[in-house]
Parts: C-alpha cells; structure tokens; sequence
C-alpha cells in the first residue's frame, strides 16, 4: 500500500488545530518498506518504537492547563507506524480541550493512537521536572574516532565487516547516523547504540556504514529495520539489539528499538534529545 500524498500533512503549510481533531492522525503501512527489505509477512525481529512527548497538554475540569512528557510505546507488531507531524498536530489539538481528570485525557490519547497504529499502545506520563528523563548516555564504548568515512553511496550489508574467528559480546554506539526524510528531504540526527554476541565487528567498518545513511531517504523505524537486517545478514551475530535516538523534532523524539529476542529497550533519553 503506497503512501498516499495528498493526504500526507508532512511538508504542508498545517495550522494549528484549535479543536480536538484525531483524523489528523496519519497511519503508514510497515509491510511496503518490509517487502523491499525482503522480510515477506514475517519479520525477525521483535521491537517497539519509543516516543517522547514534550508539548503534551490539555485542560482540567476548571479550564486550568495540565502540562506532562508523554512517553508512547508503540509495538513493531502494529501494521501502521504514526506519522509524526500528524502525531505532533494531533496532541496539539488537544490543548484547548478539557477532561475530567488526567485518567480520562490519557485514556483518550492511548484510544487514537492505538487505532492509527492497529494494536496496543501504551503512555506513560511524567512531570516536565522529572528527573528520570535527564539526559543520559548510552552504555558502551562510541566508535566515533574509529577511521571511518563516508563513502558517497547508499549503504549495503556488503560495506559491514567482521572477524568470524573471534566471537565478542560488546556494546558499540555512534552519534553519527544522519538520514533524510523521505518526503521532505530535510536532515535527521540519531544516536545509534547496538548490543550484540557474535564475530567481532570491524569499528571502522561499522562507521563507514553509519556515514552512508547520510544521504538515505526512510523514515526512522525503516533506517533502524534496515541496520537490523544488514547487520544480521554480514555478520550472524547469535544476538542482536539495536536502537536508534533521534533527536527531537515538533516536540518529539522517536526510538526504535528492533531485537532478535530476550532484550529489553534502554529506557533513557539522550541529553542530545
């Protein structure tokens, strides 16, 4: 099912709605980029896409505003991801509106974006101070200063190297990844942090890969499904987690997380976030 871009608001001069407005909500179908990938109806993979929220609103029972940081869970079993300009419209139309209490607000939002994503989303909520959600930093070692470069091209599983007669078990992260958006063109940055057991990763590598991207054009959870698929087929590590931070765009950031099982997503922001 292609994207249909006359419906898309991505791109478009949009208002603000100043009514609560869930049709601005804009599904898109993961199987199309899945097929091209070559995943078929099954993907080896399980996952969720995190987002934080950060202009999340709405008006109590007195007209007095409430204020949190959302954070969404959305799993990569859904059929749809959410676009996220329509995801940004929608929880701005919500700040003129008014529930009877937090519950109500909440079970709202998770009602409209579970039936645009086609499944079970969670939220969680946090005050806009906690300080659960200072920025952190990924665990493991950055291969930043690793002699990679950028190699011009689109990236390939063929450019990942790795050493078979040496298993590791090691944590690798890059604040390197920069694709494009698809529709716009327009530049996003991300930290990507992976957790594998396997043969050794050649660093270098690994970061000419990351360079590559910097002229891709996907939407987030595509880029980290594709990393996934390329870093399984070169190296055939016996485990394999893989997670990208983006940095925040229209007061939202975006965190796909993809598994080959038995891992658990860093429940963290990044202070670049």
């Amino acid at each position: 099912m292609a994207i249909d871009s006359e419906s898309l608001l991505l791109g478009k001069q949009v208002p603000a709605a100043t009514r609560y407005a869930p049709e601005l909500l804009f599904p898109i179908p993961r199987r199309e980029a899945r097929d091209a990938l070559g995943y078929g109806g099954e993907v080896p993979f399980e996952g969720v896409d995190i987002w934080h929220a950060y202009e999340l609103s709405w008006l109590d029972s007195s007209d007095k505003a409430q204020a949190r940081i959302g954070r969404f869970t959305i799993p990569a079993t859904t059929p749809h991801l959410v676009e996220s300009k329509s995801f940004k419209l929608y929880l701005n139309s919500l700040n003129n509106t008014v529930f009877d209490d937090e519950a109500a607000a909440l079970a709202c939002i998770v009602r409209d974006i579970s039936a645009a994503a086609g499944g079970d989303v969670a939220l969680a909520v946090f005050a806009p101070d906690d300080p659960s959600l200072a920025g952190a930093q990924p665990s493991g070692q950055c291969i930043d200063t690793a002699a990679g470069r950028w190699p011009r091209r689109e990236p390939e599983a063929e450019m990942l190297q790795c050493a078979r007669a040496r298993v590791v078990e090691e944590q690798l992260y890059s604040h390197l990844l920069r694709s494009l958006c698809p529709v716009t063109g327009q530049p996003d940055w991300a930290t990507l942090w992976l957790h594998y057991r396997g043969p050794a990763l050649d660093h270098a590598a690994l970061l000419s890969y990351i360079l590559a991207y910097r002229e891709h054009q996907e939407f987030h959870e595509q880029c980290v499904e594709r990393i996934y698929r390329d870093l399984q087929q070169a190296c055939q590590p016996e485990f394999l987690h893989l997670q990208a931070f983006y940095t925040r765009r229209g007061g939202l950031d975006i965190n796909p997380f993809r598994s080959s099982g038995g891992g658990e997503p860093p429940w963290l922001r990044l202070a670049r976030q």
